[in-house]
């Protein structure tokens, strides 16, 4: 594959440490953000699992034969209903900055403090519900470590939450199925300008800049260090409006990974990222695959 933005995620973050960031989250959300049925009943569904820790809550929001993709985590509602206790007691607390919906999927960008059994003190996630009649029936998501100090001054979750233009959801996601062909696929390299606003293009990777220079030069960096990402297949793309979260799958220095990339759009143009890059490993808690 041609050079693209995503190389970025992967291979930096393997050169910075697992800092936590100095503010704490608070299990509340942006009442603009529960903006239908669908997403209310996802936010009771969160707050049963990380704010209440109630499994009799869970039962009602959570199917039993729930399809769990997270690698690290069995399948089945009974070993999330196990995790609670665990959770409670590192006094868990979320924040959901972003929320999505599209169709039958929930899209959530969640950060979590006190999230030691997530991989550090405090973790931002993209998580992907499937619900099916009024529960969540499957899960998927990717996780990273919060990185205090970035390259833009921005952080990993920051920026703009509330969905727009909600009348340009297939443009958009159209838009950014040509992006990863063309781009990321590497059948048009030279295009990144005609998806990329060359006035606005705001950077949420922790090592890279803002703009299209910041991602040229880190772009010209890895290449002269022969790091190179490879995406091989996009599973699943999602979208509301102006916000589009791309799933995919690839591999980086010889690792296979799963990529989130989501992607603020504005007068056709992609004007902000924000993207999780996660190794997929060889051993699962079950056989459903992280996609």
């Amino acid at each position: 594959m041609k050079k693209s933005a995503s190389y970025i995620t992967a291979a930096l973050l393997t050169t910075v440490s697992l800092l936590s960031a100095c503010t704490t989250t608070a299990a509340t959300s942006d009442n603009q953000l529960v903006n239908s049925p669908m997403k209310q009943t996802a936010m009771k569904a969160q707050d049963a699992f990380f704010k209440d820790f109630n499994a009799e809550e869970m039962k009602k929001y959570f199917r039993e034969d729930y399809i769990q993709h997270n690698p690290h985590v069995p399948t089945g509602l009974a070993p999330a209903l196990g995790f609670l206790p665990a959770l409670k007691e590192a006094g868990l607390t979320y924040k959901t900055h972003r929320l999505l919906e599209d169709g039958d999927f929930i899209v959530m960008h969640n950060t979590y403090d006190n999230a030691e059994a997530f991989g550090a003190k405090e973790v931002v996630t993209f998580d992907v519900w499937r619900m099916h009649d009024g529960q969540v029936a499957e899960h998927w998501d990717a996780i990273s470590p919060v990185i205090k100090e970035t390259a833009s001054g921005r952080s990993q979750f920051d920026g703009p939450t509330l969905v727009t233009d909600t009348d340009k959801t297939e443009e958009n996601k159209q838009l950014i199925a040509n992006f990863m062909e063309d781009v990321f696929f590497g059948r048009a390299p030279e295009k990144i300008s005609e998806y990329i606003s060359a006035e606005q293009y705001d950077q949420h990777n922790p090592m890279v800049k803002d703009g299209l220079d910041g991602l040229n030069e880190a772009l010209a960096y890895l290449a002269s260090q022969n790091n190179m990402f490879d995406y091989h297949k996009v599973h699943r793309i999602f979208g509301e409006g102006n916000f589009v979260l791309t799933q995919s799958e690839g591999r980086w220095n010889g690792k296979p990974q799963a990529f989130y990339d989501l992607f603020r759009i504005k007068e056709g143009k992609i004007v902000e990222h924000w993207d999780i890059i996660q190794e997929i490993p060889k051993k699962m808690a079950h056989e459903n695959g992280m996609f």
